[in-house]
């Protein structure tokens, strides 16, 4: 019963929240829509302007169930995982999906839970990069039926049975995605590859776009993610500036150690929380921000998971902007418009809630801004540097990479421009989450 209430419970938070789905944000890089590519300012604005979608969506996912099934197959903490920045505001990893191994370009996704890749037998598909993935040619390829624990036990936005296939559909905010469960092979790594058999999704992708990538690989806490199938006890990343375009590694294991990797700052930890209603994301306890020496006005509260499970702080690899929920986004507000001293522009950019007129010539780089810094419980603060913050989405324009929360429900979301050149772990283990500023490329 009580399961039954958490679920219409977030029904209920799916129906307030669809309304505000104006302002939210998901982050697939620089778009490809009719054959045309973007440039950096114009991909920053059309990305900040999808993020917000993604928050409102994600606030309203239902609770996820408990994992009733694991995959099999090598050490995954031995393969040299490469991510790479696609674009101005996305990150992906090629993966080789069947036996053999057929290539796939798979965006990582903190805040969802199947690996799902377009499929030949789920038409017809999206353009993307590579080939798209045929089962025919794969020998380790077999469909899920309804009965299997993997479909029984999941959710998505929409689940049935058909022909003993469970077929599902997912919406990620800015996009949609059909197909259905089976399970296969998936290679990770070059020259040290692994091969590990996980559930995934077989599907196209409905509506949306997706910038030539495959698919999505869910590393969220939820019961069909990598991480959970795999039983992984901790796993990291570290982001490189999206201008840079250059790879850096996703390790698992072991190797997901911030002690055995240099960086620029110092190693500091705070704690993974449990959402009492839904395993959607990796909430962090957020405490407070400073800018520069000022401590901002925001009571802790502001940030922490409610009794209901809504609110709360995530750290989210495919959500670009920040999101802080009310009052911290204003003191924010109200501490960088007094610290640039720069006038307010008299236009914005799509996306964007605060943008200031840079001098005539200038650059973003030319102006001074102080660290912004996150402070979490224990002690741990995250300081950010002005490109962490702060983006140029049009020449002339100096916006804040910041926006109020979709809706009072919504969680804070620490997007992945503030995570550039920070070594993050999620030890989900012992429920610890790590950083370190890093020089990411040269890891």
């Amino acid at each position: 019963m009580a399961r039954h209430l958490d679920l219409l419970r977030l029904l209920c938070l799916a129906a307030v929240v669809t309304a505000a789905r104006a302002m939210f944000r998901f982050d697939f890089g620089d778009f490809d829509m009719g054959g045309g590519s973007y440039g950096r300012h114009d991909s920053w604005g059309r990305a900040a302007l999808e993020s917000q979608v993604r928050t409102a969506t994600d606030a309203a996912k239902p609770p996820a169930q408990a994992p009733t099934s694991k995959g099999g197959g090598g050490d995954i903490s031995t393969a040299d995982v490469a991510i790479t920045p696609y674009a101005d505001l996305g990150h992906w990893v090629t993966v080789g999906v069947g036996t053999p191994p057929q290539p796939s370009k798979l965006i990582i996704d903190m805040g969802s839970s199947l690996a799902w890749t377009q499929c030949k037998l789920f038409g017809p598909t999206a353009k993307q990069e590579e080939p798209v993935y045929d089962p025919a040619k794969s020998s380790s390829f077999s469909v899920l039926p309804c009965s299997s624990k993997q479909c029984q036990d999941s959710f998505f936005t929409g689940k049935n049975c058909t022909a003993d296939r469970c077929i599902y559909d997912n919406d990620y905010g800015v996009l949609t995605a059909d197909g259905f469960l089976a399970t296969e092979t998936f290679t990770f790594g070059a020259d040290r590859s692994v091969s590990v058999s996980i559930p995934f999704g077989c599907g196209a992708l409905s509506s949306g776009h997706i910038s030539g990538a495959s698919g999505i690989l869910g590393l969220s806490p939820g019961p069909l993610s990598l991480i959970t199938q795999l039983d992984i006890p901790r796993f990291s990343y570290c982001l490189t500036p999206f201008a840079d375009r250059k790879a850096s590694p996703l390790l698992f294991g072991a190797m997901a150690d911030l002690s055995k990797h240099k960086a620029t700052g110092p190693i500091q930890t705070t704690s993974i929380l449990r959402n009492p209603v839904a395993d959607i994301y990796y909430y962090v306890p957020l405490v407070g921000l400073s800018l520069g020496p000022k401590k901002l006005d925001v009571p802790p509260a502001s940030f922490a998971i409610k009794p209901d499970g809504t609110g709360g702080t995530v750290v989210d690899s495919a959500t670009t902007l920040a999101n802080l929920a009310e009052p911290a986004f204003g003191e924010l507000k109200k501490a960088v418009t007094e610290a640039l001293k720069l006038p307010a522009a008299n236009r914005t950019a799509e996306g964007y809630e605060v943008c200031f007129a840079l001098p005539p010539g200038a650059a973003m780089s030319k102006v001074e801004a102080p660290p912004l810094h996150l402070h979490f419980d224990g002690g741990a603060v995250m300081s950010l540097p002005r490109e962490n913050y702060f983006q140029e989405p049009s020449p002339g324009l100096m916006c804040l990479a910041v926006v109020k929360t979709p809706h009072p429900m919504s969680p804070s979301v620490i997007g992945n421009v503030q995570q550039q050149n920070m070594h993050v772990v999620y030890d989900v283990r012992d429920n610890k989450f790590s950083f370190a500023p890093t020089q990411c490329d040269k890891l």
